[in-house]
């Protein structure tokens, strides 16, 4: 599949909840913090502490998108934020270019490590699958930090230097 990866718009807000809540994976309060986090970094593009990509398939449709940036109480440390696609597009390569592309944005800001943090539910075993697919590693393991029953894994990788 073709994708093309560009910096998330306005217009792409509504792809982005039907993305969101299609996984049936995150509560509305989850998603409401996405958006939090989209509309300051559509507010304030080069300013804001995020940076906010989408992935379009070769109709221009919203695939997926992602969320990085950096920890401001680290140097060299980033946290992948968000990363999701939709469902119909999901296994043909579009969350492995979005993390990639994410990947390469760190790079190029001499980051060093990228964190990503996930539920230990079942839902979840796809996403904690997908990042050791990517090279993470498995740092953290917090047990019913989310709830009881629902730990917090962090996965990490080690950026190359540039």
């Amino acid at each position: 599949m073709k994708i093309s990866i560009r910096s998330l718009q306005e217009k792409d807000k509504d792809a982005i909840r039907a993305i969101l809540q299609e996984a049936q994976m995150f509560r509305d309060d989850e998603i409401e913090v996405a958006f939090e986090v989209i509309d300051e970094y559509l507010e304030n593009p080069g300013e804001s502490d995020y940076w906010s990509y989408v992935a379009n398939d070769e109709k221009d449709r919203v695939a997926g998108f992602t969320i990085v940036g950096p920890n401001p109480m680290a140097i060299g440390t980033y946290d992948l934020y968000w990363i999701a696609v939709d469902r119909a597009q999901q296994r043909r390569g579009v969350g492995r270019e979005l993390i990639t592309y994410a990947e390469n944005c760190v790079k190029e800001h001499k980051g060093r490590l990228i964190i990503a943090e996930t539920s230990s539910k079942p839902t979840y075993l796809r996403t904690r699958n997908f990042y050791k697919q990517q090279g993470y590693s498995e740092l953290a393991h917090i047990r019913d930090y989310y709830d009881v029953g629902d730990d917090l894994i962090i996965f990490g990788k080690y950026l190359k230097e540039v």
